[in-house]
């Protein structure tokens, strides 16, 4: 999502890279959708939800293993120095 600072480094970093493809949850419903039926399916999720967190970005990786972790996907996290996040307490999306 565009309003999500975690996402937009994320989108940033893979940007003209054909090795990764984005699905902005945002743009559409069916994305949106599409997201909420992995995020109540995947257990890579649970900890977030916890946290009362979205869960976003995630990563599916190409063997289908689900991943909250950029690092493995390859990519780099956002570093906390950089501003709030999506949550009030500034801690994640």
């Amino acid at each position: 999502m565009d309003t999500c600072p975690d996402c937009t480094y994320v989108k940033e970093q893979v940007e003209g890279n054909g090795k990764y493809e984005i699905i902005d949850i945002g743009a559409h419903v069916r994305n949106l959708k599409e997201f909420l039926r992995l995020r109540d399916s995947s257990k890579a999720f649970d900890e977030a939800k916890k946290e009362g967190l979205a869960g976003i970005p995630c990563f599916v990786l190409e063997d289908g293993t689900v991943t909250l972790v950029p690092e493995e996907a390859g990519l780099r996290s956002r570093p906390a120095e950089q501003g709030a996040s999506c949550s009030l307490d500034g801690s994640g999306c």
